[in-house]
């Protein structure tokens, strides 16, 4: 009796003993290659920057491939669902909001560029010429929406509710003597749409894909102060993976900066 308890004893001691080690081996399994990346970008400059970016991290042995997308919301799905290593096109609020209303856990890793919004208009040159009963184009993603609205605010349009500014929406304007609209819409349509609204207010990479520069063609800009810089992101398990240093160094190159400084000339500003 007493050999049969040891032997069953032993037995669930080397069980326990695999698992640990299978558990160590799953662990591993995670970290990210330092030779191969999978970067998700959406199209316009986040991808033009990263084939520079790529350019520079194959110098140093790391071969960064691309997957470019035409959205916001797919990158993070994918880079959460492990289809991605890492993506670069977003700000913190969004990513945060992201993570609050998916569950996830992706994390701000290394700072890249700062993509100012402006407000764009076929039929007015000034802010301050916004007719009465006007339609505002504003992005429908919670983190652009609010950060849209603020800029009216800023701009003496409107005026929020403080305690809701951070997060606002169309619900949270307290004041607005010219009764103006806000009309929802994906971000990547509003350049499209400026013959359908009076003004609209269009993120930085979408209005430079369709030949729109922040600092020459909007009405009225983002401060250079604002706290909307742009990230590489990644999955929690992987923020300090050799790999992420790598990348950091190749963005963070004398080349890269040149590339953005000389091509966008002041419509996307390096943060580094």
């Amino acid at each position: 009796m007493k050999k049969l308890f040891r032997m069953s004893l032993l037995l669930v001691i080397s069980a326990l003993l695999l698992a640990a080690c299978g558990g160590d081996k799953e662990e591993e399994s995670k970290a990210l290659s330092e030779d191969k990346v999978l970067v998700g970008v959406t199209g316009g400059p986040h991808e033009q920057i990263f084939e520079v970016v790529k350019e520079v991290a194959a110098k140093d042995g790391l071969d960064v491939e691309l997957k470019v997308f035409s959205d916001y919301i797919m990158p993070n799905k994918a880079l959460a669902e492990g289809q991605l290593d890492v993506n670069s096109y977003q700000h913190k609020p969004f990513m945060d909001k992201f993570n609050e209303d998916h569950g996830t856990d992706l994390v701000a890793a290394v700072p890249t560029i700062l993509s100012a919004i402006g407000v764009y208009s076929n039929e007015i040159d000034d802010i301050a010429d916004v007719p009465e009963n006007a339609k505002i184009g504003i992005p429908n993603d919670p983190s652009n929406g609010s950060r849209a609205l603020v800029l009216f605010e800023k701009a003496g349009l409107i005026k929020l509710d403080d305690a809701k500014r951070d997060n606002a929406t169309p619900l949270d304007v307290v004041e607005n003597e010219k009764n103006v609209s806000f009309v929802e819409l994906d971000a990547a349509q509003l350049p499209l749409m400026l013959d359908e609204v009076n003004l609209a207010v269009i993120n930085g990479n979408f209005a430079a894909s369709h030949g729109l520069n922040p600092s020459t063609d909007s009405i009225y800009t983002e401060s250079i102060d604002s706290p909307y810089v742009n990230y590489i992101v990644v999955r929690k398990e992987n923020e300090n993976d050799a790999v992420i240093e790598k990348l950091r160094k190749a963005y963070h190159s004398d080349e890269v900066k040149q590339f953005i400084e000389e091509e966008f000339k002041g419509s996307y500003l390096p943060k580094w």
